[in-house]
């Protein structure tokens, strides 16, 4: 929304995608983007329909085959903007940029073979690298308080309170100056291992807002 508050400060670069890692389970793992791929979005189908129910806040990710596909089809279009976590062929995590107003939401999934190894971390960087890529100006989330270790490490990628009148946290990050980007609303370095080992202890519990609920960090 217009109102929502921003820092001043524009952020640093992101690496975009595609990137690769090895995460603390000495798995390759690769960052990619979607663009659209059918067989892509068959293995986020599959990665969903197999998320631990324990991982969903609000009711999502969505639970059975058909509300997934659906709930997908709302996300993955092409004025959103989607990163995924790849071991091999199977999808290990997943994260999205929604539009809203003239800034965009951030949401992040990690499927719970795939938590506590800092892949998080890496899609959250991923996805601000794609989305600086395609002049995404201003993003924001919502955690919730308490979640002391999700926060910090926003606060260490650069995000800043922006309300914190209700148990959730509101944060912002300033990709772009104004003007400089044209995304929203259009159609179209490693992070600190210490927090991000925290942040993936409890994966569910970062709430990126009422469009989806972060996974791993």
């Amino acid at each position: 929304m217009s109102d929502r508050g921003y820092p001043d400060a524009v952020a640093d670069e992101f690496p975009p995608p595609p990137t690769a890692f090895t995460d603390r389970e000495d798995r390759e793992i690769e960052i990619r983007p979607y663009e659209g791929d059918e067989e892509v979005r068959e293995a986020l189908v599959e990665m969903y329909d197999d998320f631990d129910p324990a991982d969903r806040a609000q009711g999502i990710p969505p639970g059975g085959e058909e509300r997934i596909r659906e709930w997908l089809d709302a996300i993955l279009p092409g004025d959103c903007y989607n990163v995924i976590a790849w071991c091999g062929d199977e999808a290990a995590g997943h994260a999205t940029l929604v539009p809203d107003g003239d800034a965009y939401e951030l949401a992040i999934f990690v499927h719970q073979e795939y938590q506590r190894a800092g892949i998080g971390t890496h899609l959250i960087r991923g996805l601000l690298g794609h989305g600086q890529a395609n002049g995404v100006e201003k993003v924001w989330l919502t955690v919730e308080r308490w979640n002391r270790a999700a926060v910090s490490l926003y606060k260490k990628i650069g995000f800043e309170t922006s309300d914190a009148e209700s148990f959730e946290l509101e944060m912002g990050l300033r990709l772009r100056a104004d003007g400089e980007g044209s995304a929203a609303g259009s159609d179209e370095s490693d992070a600190d291992e210490s927090d991000a080992d925290q942040v993936d202890g409890d994966e569910s519990e970062v709430d990126a807002g009422p469009e989806s609920d972060a996974g791993d960090e």
